[in-house]
């Protein structure tokens, strides 16, 4: 044995202790993520089982944009979601909007606190809080049994042109019809 150096058996007995307190403090689970974290990824998948009428579809390389319109309760949770995503080729961008006459090119609107005429009957997915006033949206966010969940209304998209996939159709909450 070289000196100064324990012997394996003393060096095994010394660690002991210390895995005991480990073992018998597990690490701390990581928390789940917020419903603004679940919703800004949903909001950059939607778009991937949404189809636009030709004149509103993202043009060859360009982005598919994401808008936000009236607010920003996301902050960079959005932005983080989006980064490095892409939907057919096209990658994602997000823009911050002040007034719904601002959404030129957005192919995706969140619009916080409920839908602005200003959108009614454009080819854009509009996405809102059900509880924001959810009047002429075609995706709404609830939280059902703790979870961060969504309505679409079907009829509303017709409206617009934007076709609902129907493998996004059937994760939905409820699904209000075309007439």
């Amino acid at each position: 044995m070289r000196p100064g150096r324990a012997s394996t058996p003393l060096r095994l007995l010394r660690f002991l202790p210390a895995a005991a307190t480990l073992l018998a403090f597990p690490a701390p689970a990581a928390a789940p993520p917020s419903d603004l974290a679940v919703k800004a990824a949903f909001l950059t998948k939607f778009p991937a089982y949404v189809a636009w009428p030709a004149g509103a579809r993202p043009r060859p390389g360009g982005p598919v944009q994401i808008c936000l319109v009236g607010g920003d309760p996301f902050g960079r949770l959005l932005d983080e979601a989006a980064r490095g995503q892409q939907i057919d080729g096209h990658p994602l961008q997000v823009r911050r909007l002040d007034a719904p006459g601002q959404a030129a090119g957005c192919h995706v609107a969140y619009v916080h606190g409920g839908i602005a005429p200003a959108l009614e009957g454009r080819p854009v997915l509009t996405v809102t809080d059900a509880r924001g006033g959810a009047q002429g949206g075609m995706i709404h966010f609830v939280i059902h049994q703790g979870r961060v969940r969504f309505n679409i209304d079907q009829a509303q998209a017709a409206k617009s042109g934007v076709d609902i996939s129907s493998r996004l159709l059937s994760l939905a909450l409820n699904v209000r019809q075309r007439p």
